[in-house]
């Protein structure tokens, strides 16, 4: 298991800024090369100007010279589970194949496993264009 990077998306999610929606979710992306890239959800009063988590964690990911993930944490409150929205399975989708592992935490750790395939099914990627 990768508690490593659950532990680091939870850590993320208690750093978002989320004072409208008192919403707070946190990513964590693995690299190819090993690193860990967390964020945190940005909001603004100009809807929808904000930032995903899981954008934040690519974006770090990137700043840090990788361009390919391996592994994704995303931790959330509340009784439902908070999978990536469909902009962000997509930007996962930009730099992963759909057999990429997404673990869906909450507060206290791991939820469920699933693939980018199963939540991102039929999908369009790099590949596609070429």
């Amino acid at each position: 298991m990768s508690a490593d990077l659950i532990e680091a998306a939870i850590a993320a999610m208690a750093k978002a800024y989320a004072p409208y929606s008192n919403f707070p979710v946190g990513a964590a992306v693995r690299g190819a090369g090993g690193g860990i890239y967390a964020g945190c959800n940005v909001e603004n009063a100009a809807y929808p100007q904000g930032c995903c988590a899981e954008a934040s964690a690519i974006s770090a990911m990137v700043m840090g010279g990788e361009t390919r993930i391996v592994e994704v944490a995303v931790a959330g409150k509340g009784e439902a589970l908070v999978t990536p929205c469909g902009g962000c399975r997509q930007r996962l989708r930009e730099f992963a194949a759909d057999d990429l592992v997404i673990h869906i935490c909450g507060p206290k750790g791991l939820r469920r496993t699933a693939t980018l395939g199963e939540l991102l099914p039929l999908s369009f990627g790099p590949d596609n264009l070429g």
